[in-house]
C-alpha cells in the first residue's frame, strides 16, 4: 500500500536509522513473518505472545507494527476466527499498539506511535465494521479485547470513529447489546458510549431508540445508586452526553420513564450522611443532570424556553426542590461543591417560573420547634459562610427569587424591621427568631461591633435584589431607621446614611497607608456602590435622601479622584453621582441638578468625569456582556479531583482576566447590573448635556417628544426624532459661538477667568459642548441609518405583501374552479338520481340477452355432439354385423366393454390435462 510506504518514510525521519531501531524493527518484521507464513500453529501463537509482549514495552516497535503489521494482524481476525487464542493474541497485540508508553519520553519533533497506529487503523470503515462483528463471538477475552480497541480508538480520533459506526448497519446496536453482557464488557462498553456519545447528536438518539435510558437507570440501580462505584459515575455521564441541549430525547425521558429515577439518585441514605470522594461526584454529576433539563437553551431566554419551564415544573411536583434543600441548606456535613451546585440548582428552578417561586416561598425547613423559612436558612447561609462560591450561589437564588416579582419583592420588605437597641450587637448564632428582614438588617450592621465589613457587603447584594425595580420597596427602605450611634449623637439613622458610612469605611479601610487591608475589602465598596445605584434609580425621594446629608457629594466627589480605589470604583463612584442629577427634584439651591453638574466640574472636571465611565467600561466586568457560566461536563479525570472545586474553579477562569477586580463581582454584576449601568451612562450625558443647553434656566424638558406616539408611523416617527436633533444641533452650535466671542472678549479685556465665580468655568463649557456636539452629530447618523434600514423593510414587507397577495389571488381562483366543478357534479348527481337524460342502463335485459347467446352457443356444440354420437353408433352396427357373419357371439363379446373403455379413457383425460 502507498500508505504503509510513505508510513515506513514516517518512521524513517521521526527515529532516525539508528541501530536500536534496526534491530526493533527486524524483530518485529520475523515476528510478523512467522505469524503470516508460519505452517506450526504452536510457533504462530508464540510469535503473537512474543509480539505482543515487545509492542506493549517498547516505542519503536510500537512504531515498527503499525508501518508493517496492522495488514498481517488484520487478516488473523478475518480468516482464522475459528482459532480463538490466536483471534485473542491479535487483539491484545492492537491494544498494546494503541496504547501509549508512559515511561517513554519524547522529544519535541517526535511523533506518539500509538496516535499514529489510531489514525491508520481507523482510515477504513472496513477495519472498524470487522472490529464490531467480533463482538458477537462468544469467547469473552475476545469481546472485551474489541471494547477495549474501540475505546482506544474513540479517544484517539472521535469524529472518525463516530463517523464510522454511524457508517455501518447496526453498529451501535451491537454496542448497546453489550450492555446487558457480564459486567466486565458491560462496563467496557459503557465507558465507549460515553465517547461515542459526544456531540453527536444521531448517535444519541440511536441509542435513545435501542432503550437507553432504561438500561442506564437499570444498570446504576444494580451499582447502588449514589452510593456506587465509577461505573455510576459513567452511567450519569452517558445519560448527560444524551441529555445535554437535546429537547427530544429529554421530552422523551420526561413522558416515557419520568425524572423520578434521577431524583432518586439525591436521596442521602442511613444516619451517618457519608460523603467519600466517588459518591461527592455521583452527586455532582446527578445534579448536572438536573442543570440540563432546567437550563434554557443556548439561545433561548430564560423564561421562553417551553422545554426548560415544563421540565422544571414536572420537577418541582416531583419533590425535587425538598432534595435540593436538604443538599443545599440542611446538609451543612456534605462537601462544599455539592451544596454550591444544590444552591445554583435551586436558583435555576425558580427563575421566572412563579409557581416554582411560590413554592420555595412556602418550605420550611427543620424540626418542631425549631422550625423556619426555607428563605431564612439561604440567608444564614450567605452571612455566615466562609465559602465565597457558597455566597455567590445563595445570593443567585435571592437574584432569581426577586426578579419580575414584585409581590414577592414586597413581602420580603415588609419584614425590615429593626431589631431593639440590645439584638443590634448580638452575635449571628442568635438570629434563629429573626424574622428575614430583621435578619437582614442585623447583618447590615454587624460591622459596628466587629469592623467587619463583608457580612455587610453580601446583606447588601441581598438588599439590592429587593429593590430593584421595585418603587415601593425603595421607598419602604427609605423609612428604615436604625438606632443611634456615637457619631449619630444619639439620634435614629437612615439606612441609607449608615451605608454609605460604610461604604466610606470600607474606603478608609482598603486605602489606609497605601495598602489593601486584604483581599476580601476589595469588593466591599463595589457592592455597597451597587446597592445605592439600584436603590436611586427612577426614585427621586431617594436622591433626596441621600442628598440629605451633604458630605455624600464631597465623599463621592473625592473618590472619584482616590488614585488607590480600583478604576471600577471610581466609575460606579460617578455613575452614583450623575444619578443625583439625572433623578434629582430638589428645589434648594447646593442640591438640585444644576448644583451636582456644578460641582463635578469644579472639582475633577468633565472631562475626568466621564473619563472614568470609559474606563470602567474597558474593564472585565462591563466589556463583555457575560452569559451564566455553565461548569464543566464531569469526567473520569475532572472528577478525580473535586475537592478543588469549591473556589478554585472560578478562581482560576477569572484570574488572568480580572486585573484589579476581585473575582465574586463576576458573578455578582450579573448582566441585568451591567445593562443598568450602560444605560445610566447614556442618560447622565443627555442630562449634562441639557443642563449645560439651558443652564439656570426653566425650561421645560421634552422627554415626551423622545417617544413614540400612539398611532404615528415609523418614518414620522424618524423624521421628528431627525428634526428635534438638528434644533437641538443648531442652539448648540449657537451657543458655542457665544461662548467663543465671549472668550475671546475677555481675553481682549485682560479678565481672568477666575473672575467669573457665578457659573462654571467658559473652558469647561466650550469643552463640553464640543464633545457633545460631536456625541449629537453621532447620534444624528445613527439615526439616518436606522432610517434607511427602516425604509428598506418597508420595501422588503411591500414585495412579500404583493407577493402574498397575488399568490392569494391564485388560490381564490383555483378554489372558484373547484366550486364550479363540484357544482356540475351535484347536477349531474342529482339528474342521474332522478333518471333524467341519461337513464340508468337495464341490467335484466342485458342478463337475458347474454343467457340466450350462450344458450345458443351449447345448443350448437349439443348438436355437432349428437352428429359424432351418430357416426359413431352407425359404425358399431356394421361391425356387429361383421362379427355376426364370422359366427362370434356380438352380445358376450360386449360384455364389460363399458368397463374396460372407462380406464383407458380416464388416463387420457389424466394425460391430456398434464400436457396442458
Amino acid at each position: 500500500m502507498d500508505f504503509v510506504s510513505s508510513y515506513k518514510g514516517v518512521v524513517g525521519r521521526v527515529f532516525g536509522n539508528d541501530n536500536s531501531t534496526s534491530n526493533e524493527d527486524s524483530y518485529v518484521e520475523r515476528l510478523l513473518d512467522r505469524i503470516n507464513n508460519g505452517t506450526k500453529t504452536e510457533d504462530r501463537r508464540m510469535a503473537m505472545v512474543e509480539l505482543q509482549s515487545v509492542v506493549a514495552e517498547n516505542q519503536a516497535a510500537q512504531l515498527a507494527f503499525g508501518a508493517m503489521g496492522i495488514p498481517v494482524i488484520l487478516s488473523v481476525l478475518k480468516e482464522e476466527r475459528d482459532d480463538v487464542e490466536m483471534v485473542q493474541g491479535a487483539l491484545e497485540t492492537i491494544v498494546s499498539s494503541l496504547t501509549p508508553l508512559n515511561h517513554a519520553k519524547l522529544e519535541n519533533n517526535e511523533v506518539e506511535p500509538s496516535k499514529m497506529n489510531a489514525d491508520l487503523l481507523s482510515r477504513e470503515v472496513d477495519n472498524i465494521a470487522l472490529l464490531l462483528s467480533l463482538l458477537e463471538e462468544d469467547d469473552f477475552y475476545v469481546r472485551y479485547y474489541t471494547l477495549q480497541v474501540l475505546t482506544a480508538l474513540v479517544t484517539s480520533s472521535p469524529s472518525r470513529l463516530q463517523e464510522s459506526i454511524l457508517a455501518i448497519p447496526r453498529g451501535i446496536t451491537r454496542l448497546m447489546d453489550m450492555l446487558m453482557d457480564r459486567e466486565v464488557i458491560r462496563n467496557e462498553a459503557l465507558l465507549l458510549l460515553t465517547y461515542l456519545t459526544r456531540e453527536a447528536e444521531e448517535i444519541q438518539k440511536i441509542v435513545v431508540f435501542e432503550g437507553g435510558f432504561e438500561k442506564i437507570f437499570t444498570v446504576m440501580k444494580e451499582e447502588g445508586g449514589s452510593d456506587g462505584g465509577v461505573v455510576v459515575q459513567d452511567c450519569l455521564v452517558l445519560l448527560n452526553n444524551i441529555l445535554r441541549n437535546n429537547i427530544s430525547n429529554q421530552t422523551l425521558l420526561r413522558e416515557t420513564v419520568g425524572f423520578d429515577p434521577i431524583i432518586s439518585l439525591l436521596k442521602l441514605r442511613g444516619v451517618s450522611y457519608r460523603f467519600t470522594e466517588q459518591k461527592t461526584v455521583n452527586l455532582l454529576s446527578t445534579l448536572e443532570t438536573i442543570n440540563l433539563l432546567i437550563a434554557c437553551g443556548p439561545l433561548v431566554e430564560m423564561g421562553k424556553d417551553t422545554n426548560s419551564m415544563t421540565n422544571r415544573t414536572v420537577l418541582v411536583q416531583r419533590k425535587l426542590l425538598d432534595h435540593l434543600l436538604l443538599l443545599g441548606v440542611e446538609s451543612q456535613w456534605a462537601p462544599v461543591s455539592v451544596r454550591c451546585v444544590a444552591l445554583h440548582c435551586i436558583g435555576d428552578l425558580i427563575a421566572q417560573h412563579p409557581k416554582n417561586i411560590d413554592e420555595l416561598a412556602s418550605k420550611v425547613l427543620g424540626e418542631e420547634p425549631q422550625v423556619e423559612p426555607a428563605l431564612n436558612s439561604i440567608l444564614r447561609i450567605i452571612l455566615r459562610t466562609s465559602s465565597m462560591q457558597e455566597f455567590v450561589d445563595a445570593d443567585y437564588i435571592f437574584k432569581n427569587f426577586c426578579e419580575k416579582n414584585p409581590e414577592g419583592q414586597k413581602l420580603l420588605a415588609s419584614t425590615l424591621t429593626p431589631q431593639p437597641q440590645l439584638m443590634t450587637h448580638a452575635p449571628l448564632e442568635d438570629d434563629v427568631n429573626m424574622s428575614f428582614g430583621s435578619m437582614l438588617l442585623h447583618g447590615l450592621t454587624m460591622s459596628e461591633s466587629d469592623g467587619d465589613l463583608e457580612i455587610c457587603a453580601r446583606a447588601a447584594s441581598v438588599l439590592s435584589h429587593l429593590l430593584q425595580d421595585n418603587i415601593q420597596c425603595k421607598e419602604k427602605a427609605l423609612r428604615v431607621e436604625l438606632g443611634p450611634t456615637r457619631q449619630s449623637m444619639g439620634t435614629p439613622e437612615p439606612l441609607m446614611h449608615r451605608m454609605v458610612k460604610y461604604l466610606a469605611v470600607a474606603s478608609s479601610m482598603d486605602g489606609k497607608d497605601g495598602k489593601s487591608n486584604g483581599k476580601e475589602n476589595l469588593y466591599i465598596q463595589e457592592m455597597i456602590l451597587k446597592l445605592l445605584i439600584i436603590w436611586l434609580v427612577d426614585c427621586p425621594v431617594a436622591v433626596e435622601c441621600f442628598l440629605d446629608a451633604h458630605p455624600h457629594i464631597t465623599y463621592l466627589l473625592e473618590l472619584l479622584s482616590n488614585q488607590s480605589a480600583t478604576v471600577c470604583t471610581r466609575g460606579l463612584a460617578a455613575v452614583l453621582l450623575g444619578e443625583c442629577a439625572l433623578y434629582n427634584k430638589c428645589i434648594g439651591s447646593g442640591k438640585d441638578a444644576f448644583g451636582i453638574v456644578d460641582a463635578i466640574s469644579q472639582k475633577p472636571g468633565l472631562t475626568s468625569y466621564f473619563l472614568k465611565f470609559d474606563e470602567m467600561d474597558k474593564t472585565f466586568l462591563f466589556s463583555s456582556r457575560k452569559v451564566s457560566a455553565h461548569r464543566k461536563p464531569l469526567t473520569r479525570s475532572s472528577g478525580a479531583s473535586v475537592e478543588n472545586v469549591e473556589d478554585a474553579e472560578k478562581d482560576a477562569s477569572l484570574e488572568d482576566k480580572r486585573n484589579t477586580e476581585h473575582p465574586i463581582l463576576a458573578a455578582v454584576f450579573d448582566a441585568s447590573f451591567v445593562a443598568i449601568v450602560v444605560s445610566l451612562e447614556g442618560n447622565i450625558r443627555e442630562r449634562f448635556v441639557e443642563i449645560y443647553s439651558n443652564p439656570k434656566a426653566k425650561v421645560a424638558i421634552v422627554p415626551a417628544e423622545l417617544e413614540q406616539r400612539s398611532g404615528e408611523s415609523e418614518g414620522d416617527y424618524i423624521s421628528r426624532l431627525k428634526s428635534f436633533i438638528e434644533k437641538q444641533c443648531l442652539e448648540i452650535q449657537d451657543l458655542l459661538g457665544r461662548n467663543a466671542s465671549l472668550a475671546e472678549d475677555l481675553v481682549k479685556t485682560g479678565a481672568r477667568p477666575e473672575q467669573k465665580t457665578n457659573a462654571p468655568s467658559e473652558r469647561f463649557q466650550v469643552e463640553t459642548i464640543r464633545k457633545e456636539l460631536q456625541e449629537a452629530s453621532q447620534r444624528l447618523e445613527i439615526l439616518k441609518n436606522e432610517k434607511a434600514k427602516l425604509e428598506n423593510d418597508v420595501s422588503m414587507y411591500r414585495n412579500l405583501a404583493e407577493k402574498m397577495e397575488s399568490e392569494l389571488k391564485s388560490l381564490s381562483d383555483a378554489y372558484c374552479s373547484l366550486e364550479q366543478a363540484n357544482s356540475q357534479l351535484e347536477k349531474e348527481a342529482k339528474s342521474l338520481k332522478n333518471g333524467g337524460a341519461t337513464p340508468f342502463p337495464d341490467i335484466e335485459a342485458i342478463k337475458a340477452e347474454v343467457r340466450e347467446e350462450a344458450e345458443k352457443e351449447s345448443e350448437a356444440e349439443l348438436n355437432d355432439l349428437l352428429v359424432c354420437l351418430g357416426q359413431e353408433q352407425s359404425k358399431v352396427e356394421r361391425l356387429a354385423a361383421r362379427l355376426s357373419e364370422l359366427g362370434e357371439d356380438v352380445d358376450k363379446l360386449l360384455e364389460g366393454i363399458g368397463d374396460e373403455t372407462t380406464l383407458p379413457e380416464d388416463d387420457d383425460d389424466d394425460n391430456d390435462e398434464d400436457e396442458n
